[in-house]
């Protein structure tokens, strides 16, 4: 990054960013997430600190570990996937797009990973043009 961020700059850009994330560090072990409020997957607070694993269903853990462990390896940079989840108040089904992302220094040593997820469903209708100020 270039520049430096104040603390409140970044916690602020990270609570605005259209999409939520959670960290993992290099143990698997749950650091942080953002618009912990309006999550598409909610998580109790105490999670922090506790392995990831306990995140995810019971049917999606395998491919998770999977994931993870070639992030580590260096096999893998990143992953995405997208889901179609019954979402808002009248449960429709919508997109959710879900990436995956190693996180390296800059020695390219693994730190951990980031989980970023986004209901992609409005971005999808999208055709055509529109300008700024539109």
């Amino acid at each position: 990054m270039i520049g430096t961020l104040p603390d409140n700059v970044l916690q602020a850009v990270l609570e605005t960013i259209p999409l939520e994330f959670s960290v993992i560090d290099a143990n698997e072990k749950v650091l942080a997430w953002n618009k912990h409020a309006t999550r598409i997957f909610k998580r109790p607070e105490a999670v922090v600190g506790r392995d990831v694993r306990n995140c995810h269903p019971k049917h999606s853990l395998g491919k998770v570990d999977q994931i993870i462990q070639e992030m580590k390896a260096g096999k893998r940079q990143k992953a995405r996937f997208y889901i179609d989840l019954p979402l808002g108040p009248n449960k429709e089904k919508q997109k959710v797009l879900i990436e995956y992302y190693a996180l390296r220094d800059s020695k390219g040593t693994y730190l951990g990973c980031l989980e970023a997820s986004q209901n992609i469903a409005e971005l999808q209708k999208l055709s055509g043009e529109k300008r700024l100020l539109d």
